[in-house]
C-alpha cells in the first residue's frame, strides 16, 4: 500500500478544487507552461484541468510543480462610459471658449 507521503503530491488533490499546474512542454522558445482552474480528473496517469479557454490534460510525467489555489476573486462590474455628445465634451447650448 502506497502511503501519503510516497504519493506524488497532485495524487492527494481532490476533483473540484482549484490548482495551477506547471508542466513541461516540447516547444522551441518555453519548457514549461500553466494550467490554472478546476480539477475534473486526479488518477495516476495525470490530472485534467478546466481553464478558462478549455480543459487541459497534463500527463503524470509532465507535471513539474502545483499547488491548491483559492477562489478567484469576484469579477468587478463594469461602470459604463460617462455619455457625451457626439461633438465632444461640449453639451448643447453653450458655444466654446
Amino acid at each position: 500500500m502506497v502511503t501519503d507521503a510516497e504519493q506524488p503530491f497532485w495524487r492527494r488533490w481532490q476533483v473540484g478544487e482549484r490548482v495551477v499546474v506547471r508542466y513541461r512542454i516540447d516547444d522551441e522558445h518555453y519548457s514549461y507552461s500553466d494550467a490554472l482552474g478546476e480539477l475534473t480528473r486526479v488518477d495516476d496517469d495525470g490530472v485534467e484541468v478546466v481553464t478558462r479557454r478549455g480543459p487541459v490534460s497534463v500527463p503524470a510525467d509532465r507535471i513539474a510543480i502545483g499547488k491548491k489555489v483559492p477562489p478567484p476573486p469576484p469579477r468587478r462590474r463594469r461602470t459604463p462610459p460617462e455619455s457625451t455628445s457626439p461633438e465632444g465634451d461640449q453639451t448643447e447650448g453653450t458655444s466654446p471658449g
